[in-house]
């Protein structure tokens, strides 16, 4: 005997000719739904023999114990972190993550909300996300459902916020490898079209600005978050530039390269004074998204953000933002930590 299809929200979804989260609204009697939208999404459950689930129904008025997060790339160590500090203080309050790989197309970002809401959380954390913050904003406000962004370079005003504070990070860095001597710094790696890298960079070019220092452009050089890369990348940079005795890199990966080329090109590194630029060492700093044990034992200078310190602050905000829908959006910066090399 065949087994009838399961009907589904997704069915409901299309029949009606409205989103999975439409249909949501409509059944949990939530969110700002025309009456005209919520007819067709009855008639259609109607004419499907759509059958709701009782256990979500039964949370209608109430709440799931359930958070959403769509982190933007999961291979990261830095959300890695902040995810596991978040799930760790979540689950504390007897509450259940629920985590989604958010993608780097807007469309995806989007489509992941969508699901979110569809299983009835009670708040989402979105870390990572760009581009389509305003769509994102728009789409939980419609649905009555707390949004809170992480580790972004820039913030909403209507939105809840928690960053990195990437320009301080940049100066402490900088201004580390001044008080050791060096005035020729460059700069290596990162996309220009990332607003992290020009929060960092703009931080890195006020501290020598600050302290009366040359800046020239071709010393700020863009590359690849690979090793073999930055490998190649610092290496014609000394070349053309054999003055430069310290040079700061956008992560570990690209510092990594850096030191691997640093010695292909018959040049040391050293977490040192400038004075060791004349025994051909080059200082090296960069910022780190692992954590402080977790650093390589190099001699580089590291900036550090505590992604699981954001995570125990991110679990705290969205619960706020749960238990009281009228606070006041709020911004708030995670100061950097440096770590002397080796």
């Amino acid at each position: 005997m065949a087994v009838a299809k399961k009907i589904t929200i997704n069915d409901v979804a299309l029949a009606a000719g409205v989103s999975v989260s439409t249909v949501s609204l409509v059944l949990s009697g939530k969110g700002r739904i025309s009456s005209a939208t919520g007819q067709r999404v009855n008639d259609a459950v109607e004419q499907l023999g759509f059958v709701r689930n009782r256990q979500a129904s039964a949370l209608r008025g109430g709440q799931s114990g359930v958070i959403g997060l769509i982190v933007r790339d999961l291979t990261s160590p830095f959300y890695a972190e902040l995810t596991a500090g978040l799930t760790e203080a979540l689950e504390a309050q007897g509450r259940m993550v629920f985590l989604l790989h958010g993608g780097r197309e807007a469309n995806q970002l989007l489509q992941r909300l969508d699901m979110l809401l569809s299983q009835g959380v009670d708040g989402v954390i979105v870390a990572g996300a760009s581009g389509v913050s305003n769509e994102l904003c728009e789409r939980a406000a419609d649905n009555g459902v707390p949004l809170v962004f992480a580790s972004r370079a820039s913030y909403l005003d209507e939105a809840d916020t928690l960053r990195p504070d990437n320009m301080q990070a940049a100066q402490m860095l900088t201004e580390h490898l001044i008080r050791r001597g060096h005035q020729r710094i460059a700069w290596l790696g990162g996309n220009s079209a990332s607003l992290t890298r020009a929060e960092r960079v703009g931080g890195y070019c006020a501290t020598l600005l600050k302290y009366g220092l040359p800046f020239h452009s071709e010393w700020v050089v863009e590359c690849d978050t690979s090793q073999k890369k930055a490998a190649e990348a610092i290496a014609g940079l000394l070349r053309h530039n054999p003055t430069i005795s310290a040079v700061i890199c956008y992560n570990e990966a690209i510092a990594m390269g850096a030191w691997f080329g640093l010695m292909r090109a018959g040049r040391q590194s050293g977490e040192v004074g400038v004075d060791a630029f004349f025994d051909h060492q080059v200082a090296l700093g960069a910022f780190a998204d692992v954590p402080e044990n977790a650093l390589d034992d190099l001699p580089i200078a590291w900036v550090t953000t505590p992604a699981r310190e954001m995570g125990y602050t991110l679990a705290d905000r969205i619960m706020q933002r749960i238990e009281r829908s009228d606070l006041p959006a709020g911004h708030q910066i995670v100061s950097a930590r440096l770590v002397a090399g080796r």
